[in-house]
């Protein structure tokens, strides 16, 4: 993302995951892990949208953790439909922000296919963890069911959609949040990948990320 930008890897649940940290100048306020779109048509850890969300959550003071699912770039392993890509996600967690003791506050948040795994791991990270923020743009939820956000944690959730979105419908996110009263904010006149837009995108998550944790 930029020249600060730490590349590493570790062992992750199938072998070798690849990862990429940005930390803000200043001390860190907590960890963002931030997942990709689909491997299958090329989503990587590089993706634009990926990289905004990180360069906002670096801009409020969190260190943003991208990462390649296994499969992608220097990440081993093969493509699994979202289980061992929960895994995947769950093990960064627990390699970046390590639970028990002192632990680091968290923020999750994910692009497309990404956002469809974030809202697993955050069902179940939720219980057992304080989710400070998380972060839905362009959330997957037609191919495979996203899991539903508890209403606890509604304010400390943005959901972003594009109004002309035509990889998921604005519907279909629509007919996923409705019946738990979960907000959608729409970008209007934009399609999946925010083209021309990523300004807005990195805007309306910054103003997020400074609201208040309720």
């Amino acid at each position: 993302m930029n020249s600060q930008t730490r590349k590493s890897s570790f062992q992750g649940p199938v072998g070798v995951l690849e990862i990429a940290l940005d930390a803000p100048a200043d001390s860190s306020r907590g960890v963002a892990v931030i997942a990709h779109p689909h491997p299958l048509f090329g989503g990587t850890m590089d993706n634009k949208v990926v990289q905004t969300l990180a360069r906002a959550f670096v801009h409020c003071g969190w260190t943003a953790v991208r990462f390649n699912f296994r499969g992608v770039g220097g990440s081993t392993g093969h493509h699994d439909e979202g289980r061992g890509e929960l895994d995947d996600f769950l093990a960064v967690v627990q390699h970046a922000a390590p639970a028990g003791g002192n632990q680091i506050a968290l923020a999750l948040a994910g692009f497309s296919f990404g956002a469809f795994v974030t809202t697993h791991a955050f069902e179940r990270l939720h219980p057992i963890r304080n989710i400070e923020k998380l972060v839905l743009v362009g959330t997957s939820v037609s191919r495979a069911q996203a899991a539903p956000i508890d209403k606890g944690a509604h304010f400390r959730t943005l959901v972003v959609h594009g109004e002309q979105d035509d990889t998921v419908l604005l519907s279909a996110v629509l007919d996923w949040a409705r019946p738990q009263a979960l907000p959608v904010t729409v970008a209007p006149g934009i399609g999946h990948f925010f083209h021309g837009q990523l300004p807005l995108l990195k805007n309306l998550v910054i103003r997020h990320l400074a609201s208040p944790a309720l």
